[in-house]
């Protein structure tokens, strides 16, 4: 897809971080958009802003009959989609995977897996049916999809699945010659101010964590960053307005992988595969400071 103007969009998770990024570089390419969020008071909010070219509708990505009547009302508003961004993700506290919960997974995962199936399921049969060229973006990250983290388990599984799965819907998509196609979006080029430090403001009360969280497990983004400064390592920041811009040029570019410097993901690959070939575990084994 070279042309957005006049093209219509839906953003999961749109109604701040990457997802709100997303939405003011599609608005600027002259599309129409649709923002789904679970944070209604700051979607609303958010809608009112952008103007008319911009709706919103409160959806939960973990459920399925709320991504239904998203599509339905992306479709009865707009009468079409064209980018599908499965862009909403939630996250947990750094732990062992034998202190996680059960909770844990069914919330991350439900969110990060689910909502991104549920997406599919919802959009793409009737992205196929109108015989319009399209793309969905299923926002990943390099924690799973290339080199997770052992103390973010819970997280960079979700991640990894959601790698996995764009890879299948991209096979099907260009085997069953439709003329839709699928991204994966790693977010990349720095460390990146978004919702996911707080997400657990989003947490449902049924799956509300019953154990206690050590403090140190829990971090906002500024401070984490000021952490690092106190040991004196820098860490470069990715202005996210750049990332999103980044993002449709990938789309412009029918790449299937999205990612700012993806090619150093090569020799981490191909460490991953080497000591996976030698029976060994690809992540480092060490002792993680939380």
């Amino acid at each position: 897809m070279k042309e957005f103007k006049d093209r219509v969009a839906v953003v999961t998770g749109g109604a701040s971080g990457i997802g709100l990024a997303l939405v003011k570089a599609c608005l600027a390419e002259g599309m129409k958009i649709v923002i789904a969020d679970v944070e209604e008071p700051v979607l609303d909010s958010i809608v009112a802003e952008l103007g008319d070219r911009v709706v919103g509708l409160k959806t939960d990505v973990a459920k399925t009959e709320s991504v239904e009547a998203l599509a339905d009302f992306t479709y009865e508003t707009f009468g079409a989609c064209h980018l599908l961004f499965n862009n909403a993700g939630v996250s947990v506290p750094n732990m062992p995977l034998w202190e996680t919960e059960p909770s844990d997974f069914t919330w991350v995962h439900g969110v990060n897996v689910g909502g991104v199936a549920h997406g599919v399921q919802a959009f793409v049969p009737r992205m196929i049916a109108s015989g319009e060229e399209g793309r969905v973006i299923n926002t990943s990250s390099g924690d799973g999809g290339i080199s997770p983290l052992a103390q973010q388990v819970v997280y960079a599984s979700s991640k990894a699945a959601i790698s996995i799965m764009t890879e299948c819907l991209q096979a099907y998509l260009v085997g069953q010659e439709t003329n839709l196609r699928a991204s994966i979006f790693y977010p990349s080029g720095g460390m990146l101010k978004t919702g996911i430090w707080t997400t657990k403001r989003n947490r449902p009360e049924e799956l509300a964590k019953k154990k206690a969280v050590d403090p140190r497990q829990e971090t906002t983004f500024d401070d984490f960053m000021e952490g690092m400064k106190r040991i004196g390592v820098e860490l470069p920041v990715q202005d996210l307005d750049e990332l999103a811009k980044f993002a449709l040029d990938g789309i412009r570019n029918e790449d299937f992988v999205i990612m700012i410097g993806r090619e150093g993901m090569e020799a981490q690959l191909n460490e991953r595969a080497a000591r996976l070939a030698r029976g060994e575990c690809p992540i480092e084994l060490q002792q993680w400071e939380i």
